[in-house]
């Protein structure tokens, strides 16, 4: 009997961990101010592991890896004025792409790495812009007076999802990486931002105030099924998916303070991985 009680045990033991959602694993870049002034930080995916990579005087936010995560682009301030910067995830020295008079910010890596989308006021209202992975022969790929931002790359390169408020109030778009063949994917009045592809390709994570406050949606990559992940009374965006495509990564507004929270893909077991006075956002999964 005794020796029954135990095989029962173990196989009951071995249905549960089968049965339970993995702890997501890898890096996750953010930035925050707990130090003084905003700046870039690595944890591991389940919050430990804190490691701050940059030290400048001035504004480091919105790191975002590149695909053989070799590289991370971020938003520098340097003397006053936003630019696009670039350095080695172990925090080496910046380099600066874009040094322009305007407002550069909200870097996009390419899936291939050649390639860094962004948007910038440098033409007197927001467009985005394509460049090189070294800081040559930007384009601006929007052309249009409404205010476009928010770029993310589709993991096949032939795409960029963006928000712009071109039909009145912000919504999200797609258009090749060209600029052609534009269309919008939302068509709700409430305002919806930060899209994010997931690693597939099939849905776009993105923000939306729908509800009242914030909260983090998905959609299929044509604008249908729109599934809503987290429901507070907080404010959530910033979505990033992980590398497997089973959870989603995101900023949470408490009472205004920020912190990093990650929630299984279907919207179950939201984590906060981040718990600090100072604001923690940003967040961006290494692949």
């Amino acid at each position: 009997m005794r020796t029954t009680a135990v095989l029962l045990s173990a196989v009951l033991g071995m249905l549960l961990s089968a049965c339970s959602s993995p702890t997501p694993t890898g890096k996750i870049a953010f930035s925050s101010d707990r130090d003084g002034n905003p700046e870039i930080y690595l944890m591991n995916a389940d919050g430990s592991g804190l490691e701050r990579l940059t030290y400048g005087p001035q504004y480091d936010t919105n790191p975002v890896w590149s695909a053989d995560g070799q590289h991370i682009a971020f938003n520098c301030e340097i003397q006053g004025n936003l630019d696009v910067c670039v350095m080695h995830p172990d925090g080496s020295p910046a380099v600066n792409l874009t040094d322009s008079p305007g407002a550069d910010g909200s870097p996009a890596w390419s899936p291939d790495g050649a390639h860094i989308a962004f948007a910038s006021d440098g033409d007197g209202n927001l467009e985005i812009y394509i460049i090189a992975a070294d800081g040559t022969g930007p384009v601006n790929v929007t052309k249009n007076p409404a205010s476009d931002g928010l770029p993310s790359w589709s993991p096949d390169g032939e795409q960029i999802a963006f928000v712009s408020d071109r039909d009145g109030n912000l919504e999200i778009y797609v258009m090749n990486t060209d600029g052609s063949e534009l269309a919008r994917l939302t068509t709700s009045e409430a305002a919806e931002m930060g899209p994010a592809w997931s690693p597939d390709g099939g849905r776009i994570a993105f923000c939306s105030d729908r509800d009242g406050d914030q909260e983090i949606c998905v959609m299929d990559a044509s604008g249908q099924k729109v599934t809503q992940l987290t429901d507070n009374d907080r404010d959530d965006f910033a979505p990033a998916w992980s590398p497997d495509g089973r959870y989603v990564a995101f900023t949470s507004d408490d009472s205004g303070n920020c912190d990093v929270w990650v929630v299984n893909a279907d919207g179950s077991g939201p984590k906060r991985l981040t718990e600090h006075p100072g604001d923690d956002h940003g967040a961006s999964w290494a692949r």
